[in-house]
This record gives structure tokens, sequence and C-alpha cells, in this order.
């Protein structure tokens, strides 16, 4: 059958349709996306001003229409962080969810964080030993760890890249202070999550998903030869380091012409290198692979696991 995610985002809002059955590997079938910034459209009182729901409007019909030319015979919709905090984002959902014509469900960042595991638990296999999964999205940064398909442990930490560069990256490119004070915000936001990893059995491989780690591995990290068509990087702390500083001294319309920046991430990547390389240094981490595989697919895993028979 012919399954489709709904995933309405900080920075996108994405249709993600696969053709798959119980027990099988989901196969990708499409991969519709809007680029929304959502961060851009928050008033003063933290809600989402009208152009924004117009903008989110405009991007939820486009990927209604791409469903109904795709066959998706299933959709699952599902929000995340911006429209969880946002004041008035019950009001926006019901909107959203009517033009979709399917629920939207509301994830809190633990399930997000759950659920990233699980598909990235599902890509690397069991031979990978624990893993530690890290997720940078528009509004919050997820971390994960454990063993099985359910971690052991999971969080969800403000420290988004679209939220943080409204907050704290106002110059383009952002001055000096600036830099310092998301750097030492980031530095205390992460103190009580390495504190609780720090009591875990140390991972025996790290993976990082989502748009973000993926262009700074393809600017800072190297391939990796594996099997099959999907490509794989792998990024060491070291070389990320080394680039963070020189992408913050880079206009934001330059930053384009480098490999893996695209347009729409130039602008909070500044923002997103600090939160990786930060959350890396304090988590110990000294090298990381990049995991196709996210929430979307997570998503997508857990309603099939929902749909198998009882054995």
């Amino acid at each position: 059958m012919r399954l489709g995610v709904l995933d309405i985002g900080s920075n996108t809002v994405h249709l993600l349709a696969v053709d798959a059955e119980p027990a099988a590997r989901p196969d990708p079938a499409a991969d519709v996306g809007s680029t929304v910034r959502l961060m851009r459209y928050l008033d003063d009182d933290g809600a989402i001003n009208a152009e924004g729901i117009e903008t989110l409007g405009l991007a939820v019909r486009k990927a209604v229409k791409a469903a109904g030319k795709l066959g998706v015979e299933e959709m699952v919709g599902l929000a995340t962080s911006a429209i969880r905090e946002a004041a008035n984002g019950p009001e926006v959902l019901a909107h959203l969810s009517e033009l979709a014509g399917v629920e939207l469900r509301v994830l809190s960042g633990k399930q997000e964080a759950e659920l990233t595991f699980l598909a990235a638990r599902r890509w690397h296999g069991w031979a990978a030993g624990r893993l530690l999964v890290l997720d940078i999205g528009g509004g919050s940064l997820e971390i994960a760890a454990g063993l099985d398909e359910r971690p052991e442990y999971a969080v969800s930490v403000p420290l988004g890249a679209g939220r943080l560069t409204r907050r704290f990256l106002h110059s383009d490119p952002p001055s000096e202070k600036e830099v310092d004070a998301l750097k030492a915000y980031v530095k205390k936001t992460l103190a009580e999550v390495a504190d609780d990893l720090a009591e875990l059995p140390p991972p025996d491989h790290v993976v990082a998903t989502s748009k973000t780690f993926r262009s700074l591995a393809r600017l800072a990290g190297q391939q990796v030869a594996v099997v099959g068509p999907e490509e794989r990087r792998r990024m060491r702390l070291a070389d990320l380091a080394d680039w963070t500083p020189r992408l913050a001294k880079i206009p934001a319309e330059q930053r384009m012409e480098l490999p893996g920046i695209t347009p729409e991430r130039t602008y909070q990547i500044v923002a997103g290198a600090i939160v990786a390389q930060r959350a890396m240094k304090a988590l110990g981490v000294e090298e990381l692979e990049i995991c196709p595989w996210a929430l979307r697919e997570g998503v997508l895993l857990r309603r099939l696991d929902q749909l198998a028979p009882a054995s």
C-alpha cells in the first residue's frame, strides 16, 4: 500500500510517500516539501501571525494535492515544536487539519526523539550496538540513546537552528558578541543532558539525522563507501570545529556557494553548526555518521508495526 506522512515542522511542510507493507522495507515513492521557516512568523506573544498561517495553508494544500496525484491510500499527519509551542497552536492546528483532511497529531519533544531513534535503529540494525542519536530541527534538538528500539533516554531541548537564529543572531554575518552569547546558552542548556547521558553506558555508534546535520556533513565531513545507492557521510568534531567559525564570518547569501548549504538552510546554518559542535563536544562525540532516516520514517515504521497481523 502507499502510505504518506504529512509533517508540519518548524522549517518545512513535508510529504513523504512510500510503498510499504508490514515487515518489509519501505520503498520511497516521493518526497515533496515546501520551505516555510515558521519562526519568521511568530509575533511578540509567540503566536503564528496571519501571513504565517496563510503560508502554512498553501504548503498543506500543495502536499495534499501531491498526495492525491501520487495515489496515497493512507496519510498520517503530524506537527512538531513550532505548532506545539505557538500561543495559537490549537487554532492553527484545527485549521490545517481541515485543509489536510486528516487529523494532525502534535508530537511531544520526547515522542519526536523516540520515533527518530526508532528510524535510526531500523536503518543501522542491531549490529550497531548502543546508539546515540542527535537530530537538529528548526525549533528543537532531539537526543536519544539506548540498545533496543525504544531508547532508554530521550529528550528534546529548545536548541533548534531556526529558534536560535531568531533569538541570538540578528546581524548578517552575526557579530562576535552574538555568537558568544549563543555558545554560552547552548553550553548551559546541554549541561544537564550531558550529566544524564554520563550515567548510561557509552554508545557504540553515534548517528545524526536532519537536514542541518546532512548539510554540515557535506561541508565538513567525508563520504563513506557503502553498498547501495544512498550517500553516506561521517563527520568529525575536529572538522566541524574548523568550519563553524568560518561559517559565522560569511554572509548568508555567500554561504549558498558552499557545498551542502542550500538556500532554505543558509540563514540558520550558523546556529545549526554551533549547536552540532557544542552537542558533540558536550557529549564526548569525536565522530558521527549521518543516518538518512529520521522522524518521518520513524512515524511510518510505527504505523506499519500497528498494521502488522498478530502472530
